[in-house]
């Protein structure tokens, strides 16, 4: 089991054939994607060739999807044309779409995240690593080689504390890892994917991953305390950031006293979740949780 994203997934690449998407999308076929096609309409019925496999390109991602059911599309546009990409894949019927590219205006943001709900089409991202199933499915740029199927869930605002926490519990692996990105407007937020891991009976404990700025860790925190049963172990980025800065991600901020790392953990902490200074600390919390879980302790 899995959450939004299976070896049964059907992947479309929009943007396939520039730099960017000709890279990720060899990555996402080495790791067992069923890459199904590219969409860039001036180069509509030729294909791409990646080491034995040819990946024919359409017009558009209706096409894609007539032709070979795909239920995934993975967004490697530049800014200026990630809205129009995404509400082309939402009128499409596309179920998940994917927005890798950074950088995209808020406002277009909250367009197409909006449009798309009331399509039915979910969206992780944008300006996010994607997610991977290990051992299934690989849809963005997270690398597939740095860990195995298991029972972790990870949900992340940051692409590289992901990697990282995939890492270090390497040896006990994942269900699936998402990365939902860190910009102030996101399709899939961490409720959404604790829900989710909740729900999958193949998920045993849920890593969540934070950063300073914004609500979402605190919402989160009244979410698993409501409504999770499962064991959660957090980790808050930010710790050291000066007030008022912004840091990496756009949503990255604080202001005041409001979304400080240390609200955040103080809220996850009273909801029930352990979270760890460090990641390496996180992930020696979940190895610990894991063993006492197991032992009936």
């Amino acid at each position: 089991m899995a959450i939004y994203l299976t070896k049964e997934s059907k992947v479309l690449v929009q943007g396939m054939t520039g730099g960017e998407g000709m890279k990720h999308t060899r990555r996402m076929l080495a790791a067992g994607t069923d890459v199904v096609g590219g969409v860039n309409p001036r180069k509509a019925g030729q294909s791409v060739d990646f080491d034995d496999r040819a990946v024919p390109v359409f017009g558009s991602v209706r096409e894609g999807i007539e032709a070979t059911g795909a239920d995934v599309s993975v967004v490697f546009v530049p800014p200026a044309f990630a809205k129009a990409a995404v509400v082309e894949a939402a009128d499409a019927g596309i179920g998940l779409a994917v927005v890798i590219t950074e950088g995209i205006p808020v406002h277009d943001s909250v367009a197409f995240t909006t449009y798309a709900k009331s399509k039915g089409t979910r969206i992780v991202g944008p300006n996010c690593p994607g997610l991977i199933t290990p051992g299934q499915a690989n849809a963005g740029i997270i690398p597939a080689d740095i860990t195995k199927p298991g029972r972790i869930g990870l949900v992340s605002k940051s692409g590289t504390l992901t990697y990282q926490l995939m890492y270090e519990l390497r040896d006990i692996g994942f269900s699936t890892c998402v990365g939902i990105g860190g910009d102030p407007v996101v399709g899939t937020t961490h409720i959404d994917c604790l829900a989710a891991f909740q729900d999958d009976p193949d998920t045993e404990l849920i890593v969540l991953i934070g950063e300073i700025g914004g609500d979402a860790e605190e919402r989160a925190a009244a979410y698993v305390r409501d409504h999770v049963t499962k064991p959660v172990i957090g980790y808050i980025a930010g710790f050291t950031a000066p007030e008022g800065k912004t840091m990496g991600h756009a949503g990255a901020i604080v202001s005041g006293s409001s979304g400080t790392a240390r609200a955040k953990k103080e809220a996850l902490e009273a909801a029930g979740v352990q979270v760890g200074d460090t990641p390496t600390e996180t992930a020696r919390l979940v190895l610990a949780r894991l063993e006492a879980s197991r032992s009936g302790t």
